[in-house]
């Protein structure tokens, strides 16, 4: 909060991160009077971290949406083979004849052993790949949540102990397992196992398989929060006043939700990217040719890689890294942004 207390010599004072202080001070009189959402940007925004973090996960998304048009103003698309197109860049085992995997001017990071695609902009299109799905999980997974959740958490009795089974049932599953087992048997559920397997379909089949166990933590938490909130006066006035429960619901419960959504949605993403490119590098995601970036530490792995061209795995490294660290910090600011009180 960020109303003016009275003091015992005649001034005021704001909360500030949880610590009393007088209105005089700058810091107290540029919170004064502001809203939860503007008090939590000016908390995001002095964390350097955090604003570094968000530069970061930007950058990433933006130049996966942007894609197509950086290998078309590159030149290349990760779709060439250029094992076949300029059999001279490679010797007789389909490795670069350049040194560090054919890195040059013309190709920016190398090219793949075997194959040959450009691992520029195979790069960018793994990218792109990777979080479009992760997104897309992350969103369904949020919208579930919180259905189920709140839901829970409102109207109590059988409903909330159906949806409180579920969760548990469903929490006992080990996710990693069941991916990796349920992929082949959803995907044999649109495309017969004897026909070439879409791309659209293995796109569909690993949101389903990721979705299916990811929103159950979101949805406790919720459950929790929820039921914390309906005892609160507020909610026993919309009740008097004869609000329906949905209108309460939607009115009341949800905005006060809105800081556990965030701050577990910035946990969530990257998690599914790596699961997304786990299952990617066992096989059972996304396949050549369309890039991604699990796909592309797979095809490190092989001897001829390992053995030839070690700097294949520097470039889909070193971004997964940098992208899952900066996610995670960013979660991190988030959730300091909000509650003061957990910061280090």
């Amino acid at each position: 909060m960020t109303s003016p207390i009275d003091v015992e010599d005649g001034g005021t004072s704001v909360v500030v991160d949880g610590a009393i202080q007088l209105a005089t001070t700058p810091e107290a009189k540029e919170l004064q009077g502001r809203s939860p959402g503007q008090l939590m940007w000016i908390r995001f925004k002095r964390d350097r971290t955090g604003v570094i973090s968000a530069c970061v996960v930007i950058f990433f998304f933006l130049i996966a949406a942007a894609a197509p048009l950086i290998a078309k103003l590159y030149g290349k698309n990760p779709y060439t083979v250029y094992a076949d197109e300029q059999p001279e860049l490679f010797d007789s085992a389909g490795v670069p004849v350049q040194p560090n995997g054919g890195i040059s001017s013309e190709f920016w990071f190398g090219l793949e052993p075997g194959n040959g695609y450009d691992v520029f902009t195979k790069l960018l299109y793994g990218i792109r790949t990777s979080l479009m799905i992760s997104l897309a999980v992350t969103v369904a997974t949020v919208l579930t949540g919180i259905l189920l959740g709140v839901t829970a958490g409102y109207l109590g009795g059988k409903t909330d102990y159906f949806i409180s089974r579920v969760i548990d049932f469903l929490l006992a599953f080990p996710a990693q397992l069941f991916f990796i087992a349920s992929m082949p048997v959803v995907v044999s559920l649109f495309v017969s196992p004897t026909d070439e397997t879409p791309v659209y379909v293995r796109v569909v089949a690993l949101i389903m398989v990721q979705w299916f166990l990811g929103w159950m933590s979101l949805g406790r938490i919720l459950r929790g929060t929820t039921l914390a909130l309906r005892e609160r006066e507020f909610i026993e006035a919309a009740r008097v006043s004869g609000a329906p429960p949905w209108r309460i619901i939607r009115r009341e419960i949800l905005p006060n939700v809105v800081t556990p959504i965030l701050v577990q949605g910035t946990y969530m993403l990257p998690n599914f990217v790596t699961a997304e490119a786990g299952l990617s590098f066992l096989g059972v995601g996304i396949v050549e040719p369309t890039p991604d970036w699990g796909q592309m530490f797979s095809k490190a792995s092989t001897e001829l890689v390992m053995q030839n061209d070690i700097t294949y795995m520097f470039f889909p490294g070193i971004s997964m890294i940098i992208f899952i660290v900066a996610f995670n910090l960013l979660g991190d600011s988030v959730r300091d942004a909000f509650d003061p009180k957990t910061a280090r």
